[in-house]
């Protein structure tokens, strides 16, 4: 009951807020108005990539793409409602556990924080699910120069298996803000897989252009 009376008092309060772009119309849709909403780059369909499906929400383009870059490198964590809400209108499958991109411990001292680990503790809130994060990530590296073959294995490298608890999901969703290629999508199912997991999909915010 009390949960409920919180979920109503913060509708209430977000009815009454401006919307986060415009600036003039009042919230209705995860902290836009409805005008902003219907124009984003909406794709909400399934891409293949690395022989992935992968279902993503926007096309990586205005203003999407800002709202991304802000809240990635200029902490304005404030867009995190919205980066959600766009996951939370695709067909996501019936699945135990979300599992957020990891960082390396060096992007995440420059940042302060996982971007996608944000935005998968609002998903898995709606969805009355774990966030759960049994791989890590190694230094990442700047990819410019090297080929397709040298970029993949770069990447497969960078992965590896860090969890120490015994629990165990058979179905995840791997959650990243932006896929281009999906390498390292890939490199995270692969561990995923080395994990026991049986069915592992992937959702995306935005797609960029290969």
């Amino acid at each position: 009951m009390l949960q409920f009376l919180n979920q109503l008092l913060h509708k209430g309060v977000q009815s009454l807020s401006p919307c986060l772009l415009c600036g003039i119309d009042r919230q209705q849709h995860h902290s836009v108005c409805t005008d902003c909403w219907q124009q984003l780059p909406w794709l909400k369909q399934s891409i293949q990539r690395q022989e992935m499906d992968i279902q993503v929400a926007c096309h990586y383009d205005y203003p999407i793409d800002r709202i991304i870059q802000k809240f990635k490198y200029e902490q304005q964590l404030h867009f995190q409602t919205l980066l959600a809400g766009s996951l939370i209108n695709l067909k996501l499958p019936k699945i135990q556990a979300i599992v957020p991109m990891p960082i390396s411990h060096q992007r995440l001292a420059e940042r302060g924080y996982n971007q996608s680990l944000l935005v998968a503790k609002i998903l898995a809130k709606h969805l009355n699910i774990p966030v759960w994060q049994p791989v890590a990530r190694l230094a990442q590296h700047s990819q410019k120069g090297l080929s397709r073959i040298e970029r993949l294995d770069q990447i497969d490298q960078q992965f590896m298996i860090a969890a120490t608890s015994k629990v165990r999901y058979r179905k995840v969703l791997m959650l990243d803000d932006v896929v281009t290629t999906g390498s390292s999508l890939h490199a995270l199912k692969q561990k995923l897989e080395e994990l026991g997991c049986q069915k592992v999909y992937a959702a995306c915010i935005a797609s960029a252009e290969i």
